[in-house]
């Protein structure tokens, strides 16, 4: 079997080439022209896609879940219908884009509410399962865990100023380039009530910071922090950083109750 690795290939052609069943991973594909190719059964995960045209594609049993922007499908623009579907299925999901220091209170209080009865429903099933992947999602512990590092990330970071203040059970998404300083423990399998203290404390954290928060604070500008890590060390709006948070509490909450309805069906 052939093995590319740090090669740059640029400007190859492949014509009458098999390759199912191959791995693409870190590979940059800009600009490539894929005609007559069958992509029946393919995964993309974490894969931009931005200002990509198909064109004579057969979309069938097909699933995306990802940012919609700009997107048209046979001359209609989906995005802004698919995002009316989800906050009518979801009427707390508007709320998730506060625009005042009131919304996101606001918000946080929903995510607190919400996420207590998911955690609910973890607690209701053997412990072991809460480490089992679904679909190769992650497990309902290792997005406990992911979502420790986000508030880590966008409010210890960002906001608050702390060059380093990562969790050893923290969990950066998994194409996240690895970086010096911050951990990235995949075969750690800690308990629930370990992962909950850690996610206690971290809202907390973000409890004081929305509860302190003025309008006038929301529009300003977080201070650049030295040092590796991530985000990159450069000033970000408040309001972005977050928004970021809220974004990810919310989206890992449904894929949770998604992937704990399946583990309940199995525990039955």
């Amino acid at each position: 079997m052939a093995e590319f690795v740090d090669d740059d290939l640029s400007g190859s052609r492949f014509e009458n080439v098999t390759l199912d069943g191959s791995r693409f991973e870190r590979v940059s594909l800009r600009d490539v022209d894929i005609r007559m190719a069958h992509l029946t059964g393919a995964r993309l995960r974490g894969v931009d896609l931005t200002k990509v045209v198909m064109r004579g594609v057969e979309l069938v049993d097909v699933d995306i879940h990802g940012e919609l922007r700009n997107v048209t499908i046979n001359g209609v623009e989906v995005a802004g219908l698919v995002e009316a579907e989800l906050d009518g299925r979801y009427p707390d999901r508007a709320k998730m884009r506060p625009t005042d220091a009131a919304g996101f209170r606001e918000a946080w209080d929903v995510l607190e509410r919400l996420w207590d009865t998911t955690v609910d429903r973890a607690r209701a099933l053997d412990p072991a399962v809460l480490h089992e992947r679904v679909d190769d999602e992650w497990s309902f512990i290792e997005t406990l865990r992911h979502l420790a590092f986000a508030t880590d990330a966008w409010v210890r970071r960002a906001i608050l100023g702390d060059p380093s203040p990562w969790h050893p059970l923290d969990l950066p998404w998994d194409e996240m380039p690895d970086t010096p300083g911050v951990p990235r423990d995949r075969g750690v399998r800690p308990a629930l009530d370990d992962v909950l203290e850690l996610r206690r404390d971290r809202m907390s954290t973000v409890r004081t910071v929305v509860d302190g928060l003025t309008d006038e604070s929301l529009a300003g500008q977080t201070e650049a922090v030295e040092g590796p890590g991530w985000p990159e060390s450069r000033s970000y709006p408040v309001c972005d950083c977050l928004l970021v948070v809220l974004n990810e509490e919310w989206e890992h909450r449904l894929f949770a109750q998604r992937d704990l309805d399946a583990l309940e069906a199995g525990s039955s």
